[in-house]
């Protein structure tokens, strides 16, 4: 099958009677997109950022729609928008209660397992790592160096100029990557403990773009936090699912 990368060649276009059929579409951008008379038996849509914008279906905006189902799916996972520390001390305590669930109970043989091009149960752990290096030690705490070398930062990294080298290439083992989750889980908790309204409410640059005119506010980083742990689970409970672990 063909391959269409970082392409616009395709933006404005009109598709008359054409088969999409089976396609794959990855970090693509459809906003803006008008679809009509189409069949959509089966469509498949994953959107981390659903939430930010509209989704329309035949006229009734669905977000707020599939942003209900995910909350009553995974409880405890609307305290992902919390803006008081102790509404994220309780967000931060289910998705963790909801992670140790998943972790505990996924079969040895599946912990390497993977749908596709999906990251397995061994990947996620080893982004959530990473993503709780970004958030905490390099947007709250300011570090200069915040990750450890056990991470796994998101596709095409390198290409968008961000520095990779820290990285390790080999695989670590399983155990490995429990202790240093573990490691990063208390960090969040301990800092959680500590937050105050005053100190939720103060501002830090973006730990992916220095220099971005985003500044978020440690609760905003907390929340990324929140927002990236439920949204892995919930990826890696689809494909355990699909794997047959569920």
């Amino acid at each position: 099958m063909t391959t269409y990368s970082r392409t616009k060649e395709f933006e404005g276009a009109t598709f008359l009677q054409a088969s999409f059929k089976g396609a794959t579409l990855r970090f693509a951008d459809l906003s803006g997109v008008t679809m009509r008379g189409v069949d959509v038996d089966g469509l498949d849509i994953d959107s981390h950022d659903l939430w930010f914008g509209s989704l329309i279906v035949n006229g009734v905006d669905v977000v707020p729609l599939v942003d209900a189902e995910l909350n009553r799916q995974f409880p405890g996972r609307e305290l992902q928008k919390s803006t008081t520390p102790e509404g994220l001390r309780e967000g931060w305590a289910a998705v963790q209660a909801a992670w140790r669930t998943t972790v505990e109970g996924t079969p040895p043989e599946l912990r390497d397992a993977h749908v596709e091009d999906e990251w397995s149960l061994a990947e996620t752990l080893r982004h959530l790592v990473l993503a709780t290096d970004a958030w905490l030690r390099g947007g709250i705490l300011r570090m200069p160096q915040p990750f450890h070398e056990i991470g796994v930062i998101f596709s095409g990294a390198a290409e968008m100029g961000y520095d990779v080298s820290v990285f390790r290439t080999d695989l670590p083992t399983y155990e490995e990557i429990l202790a240093v989750r573990a490691e990063r889980q208390q960090m969040v908790t301990d800092a959680l403990a500590e937050a105050t309204p005053e100190l939720v409410a103060e501002e830090r640059d973006n730990p992916w773009g220095p220099g971005d005119d985003w500044h978020p506010t440690v609760g905003d980083c907390f929340r990324v936090i929140l927002e990236e742990e439920w949204a892995h689970l919930r990826y890696i409970r689809r494909d355990l699912a699909l794997l047959g672990a569920a």
